[in-house]
């Protein structure tokens, strides 16, 4: 598991890569990768690398979603048809947008 982050050209959005198993193991590098004094105006999870999701994962995600505010997007790309079916029973299509 790891997690990493970068700022894209024009620092208006955030880009956290995950790469492995996206679970409880990886709670503080995930939170530590979007916390702190700058707030994007975007976000984008890159989860082309990830071949498992837990439920802690999902409460990663809304945890993200209540820290860095309701109104402010998260795009969630390059699921797995396996991880995108867990996204889809759990409706995180309705909070989430995975275009």
């Amino acid at each position: 598991m790891s997690v990493s982050k970068k700022e894209n050209g024009d620092k208006a959005e955030l880009i956290i890569s995950i790469k492995g198993t996206f679970d409880f193991k990886c709670v503080q590098d995930f939170r530590a990768s979007y916390s702190g004094d700058k707030k994007y105006k975007r976000y984008t999870i890159d989860m082309s690398s990830v071949d498992h999701i837990d439920s802690s994962a999902l409460g990663m995600l809304l945890n993200m979603k209540k820290s860095v505010g309701a109104d402010i997007a998260i795009s969630i790309l390059h699921c797995k048809p396996n991880i995108k079916k867990i996204f889809t029973i759990s409706r995180f299509d309705k909070k989430f947008d995975f275009s």
